[in-house]
């Protein structure tokens, strides 16, 4: 009996020393497997004086073995602003005027890793003129073209104002991509998606923070990828605007060139603001042209952008337009 109970209590000492070491065990196997690794450091980073007391940073995207969640931007050592990762730009507000600040950007992703801050970036923001209400003249003959199937290059004449410009902003469907000094005349814009028609405006700003109406429209459409079927897309989408009888809105016309589908198109789809608004059944198109009119009733000043795509000869949606913005008068 005794050899028993002896060997009894002896076996359990094992089973019990297991159970108490397996968790530790397995704490440790969890926590070897922690994402260690930070995200690559953004590049290129760049700042413009929007005005006398904001700047515009602007950067390019780092990447991750498992995911970029956001980023930090700092002046000096102090972190000024954190944005989500689809953002590659962001207006840092509330500055001093006539001084001079140094903006980084570092990555983060979920686990709390953080890349190393990227290279400086200068800028000495302009002396204020708090009594400047006067926006500047729009930039005029905006152009642009591809370059291959993620870029593009924008050109357009000078703005004037009566105290200077400071910056030129691109607007892509009415939000701002991408910002230059004062002092240039052209952009370059990548990070664009293949066969995909883009339309993009131009906007000056002086020293205080006045914006300029929108420069004309140009309509830019990458490369597609290699392999890749042709676009599907209507084509010169344009709008013209006249004020209907009662005074109010605005009575719209819109023109586009139909994609060449091989086939009859039974039908388009017009899209406003990015949601699905109405269906156009197409008449004989006119030299080629196609058109369709409807009416707004918005406040003057109001903003609308639209788009559209057609349905396909085998009754899927084809690949959308380019996407201008009308603006009630």
């Amino acid at each position: 009996m005794r050899r028993a109970t002896s060997h009894r209590i002896t076996a359990a000492g094992p089973i019990v020393a297991l159970m108490l070491t397996l968790p530790f065990l397995l704490a440790g196997c969890g926590a070897g497997d922690r994402d260690r690794q930070s995200p690559s450091v953004p590049g290129a980073v760049t700042a413009q004086a929007s005005s006398a007391t904001s700047v515009h940073v602007m950067w390019q995207r780092s990447t991750d073995n498992k995911a970029v969640t956001g980023y930090e931007i700092l002046s000096g050592a102090a972190t000024v602003k954190r944005v989500p990762a689809d953002l590659s730009m962001i207006d840092v507000s509330g500055l001093t005027a006539s001084t001079a600040y140094r903006f980084t950007v570092r990555a983060a992703d979920a686990a709390g890793n953080l890349s190393a801050p990227s290279a400086p970036a200068a800028v000495t923001t302009p002396a204020a003129t708090p009594d400047d209400k006067r926006p500047p003249t729009a930039p005029a003959r905006l152009t642009g073209r591809a370059d291959g199937t993620g870029a593009a290059d924008l050109s357009w004449g000078r703005a004037s104002d009566d105290v200077g410009v400071t910056a030129y902003d691109v607007y892509q469907e009415g939000v701002r991509i991408h910002s230059v000094g004062g002092a240039e005349t052209t952009a370059r814009l990548t990070g664009l998606r293949p066969g995909t028609v883009y339309t993009f405006t131009v906007r000056a700003r002086d020293n205080a923070d006045n914006a300029s109406q929108d420069s004309n429209a140009v309509d830019i459409a990458t490369a597609p990828a290699p392999g890749a079927p042709p676009s599907t897309a209507p084509t010169g989408l344009r709008a013209t605007l006249a004020r209907p009888p009662a005074g109010r809105g605005a009575d719209v016309t819109l023109h586009w060139t139909p994609p060449h589908t091989g086939g009859a198109i039974g039908a388009y789809q017009l899209f406003l603001d990015g949601h699905a608004t109405t269906t156009i059944v197409p008449g004989v198109a006119s030299d080629g042209i196609s058109s369709y009119s409807f009416t707004l009733t918005d406040p003057p000043g109001t903003r609308h952008s639209v788009k559209l795509r057609a349905r396909l000869p085998d009754g899927t949606w084809g690949d959308f337009s380019a996407q201008p913005t009308v603006v009630v008068p």
